[in-house]
């Protein structure tokens, strides 16, 4: 099975038809079928079920996809990291995910100077959970992730970000607490409250909430805090979240008292080789402030 084919599986499984796949990549339709024809004898299997206007994919054919789109993805990264290991002229990509987190702000700033001084050099940043951010991580897809809570330091290297993210309420502007400029726990008491999906945060909220915790109702789960902002928006609830900055009309962030924070870290995947580009950028950013100094658990 050639990457060559992937490419074309997966020209067609996004396009939808065979003759987009074909113009997509600027190939025959007849050398495009007869490519996809022989990729399903090689794998004993049909990827599509054809129409007479368009396909759509079986079982097999969307297995097919989500595997094609990770070959193809680190295939191509490979490519990038060996051919660009050179440290006089930077050139490449470097490839970041990132959380919805304050520390990007800061990061950002340092992506900006660092290609001023090594202007051949891009960036690819994807947006996702601290749990996809781990797997790229671990399946090379990524060089580093913008995480924020504990980092296994087990299994990632580290540096801790200058900017922490500050725990709050979002809320609506005509909400009861918005005049507030704290939220205490005892506040919270019988509110429909959004939680973050991810155990590690929970237990830090339930742990600041204390005995008012069997006092809300969770109305909902988020993984992303924009996501949140829409449900509050329309009156599911307020959300517990980090301070995103901009979050849009309408809403509001009330920060919480005790005060909560949780430090934001840039990781990448301990005794994996970085490129050059992504060695060095890293290097700009411990030169800035990052720190790999602090306990990852703090």
């Amino acid at each position: 099975m050639e990457l060559r084919v992937l490419r074309y599986f997966l020209a067609v499984a996004e396009e939808g038809s065979i003759t987009g796949g074909a113009e997509l990549l600027r190939i025959s339709q007849p050398t495009m079928s007869r490519q996809l024809q022989q990729l399903e004898r090689e794998l004993g299997v049909t990827l599509f079920e054809r129409g007479q206007r368009s396909i759509a994919l079986t079982p097999e054919g969307m297995l097919l996809r989500d595997r094609a789109r990770a070959l193809i993805e680190l295939a191509d990264k490979t490519v990038n990291d060996v051919t660009n290991r050179s440290t006089e002229d930077l050139d490449g990509e470097i490839a970041i995910c990132c959380g919805e987190l304050r520390g990007v702000d800061w990061l950002a700033d340092r992506m900006v100077a660092f290609r001023a001084r090594h202007p051949r050099v891009r960036f690819a940043l994807f947006s996702a959970t601290a749990d996809v951010m781990q797997e790229r991580l671990e399946q090379g897809l990524s060089d580093v992730a913008v995480m924020g809570g504990a980092i296994d330091a087990e299994r990632f290297d580290f540096l801790h970000l200058p900017q922490s993210d500050r725990w709050g309420v979002m809320m609506r502007d005509d909400d009861a607490l918005a005049d507030r400029n704290e939220i205490m726990p005892v506040d919270l008491a019988g509110r429909d409250v959004l939680m973050q999906y991810r155990p590690q945060m929970r237990g830090m909220l339930d742990n600041w909430l204390g005995g008012v915790r069997d006092e809300i109702t969770v109305a909902g789960t988020y993984n992303l805090p924009l996501n949140a902002a829409t449900a509050v928006r329309h009156g599911l609830g307020i959300a517990l979240c980090i301070d995103v900055g901009q979050i849009g009309d309408g809403l509001q962030f009330v920060p919480l008292t005790p005060r909560l924070d949780v430090p934001s870290a840039v990781v990448w995947r301990r005794g994996r080789t970085l490129n050059s580009s992504a060695a060095a950028f890293v290097k700009s950013l411990r030169d800035a402030g990052a720190s790999d100094l602090l306990d990852p658990a703090d």
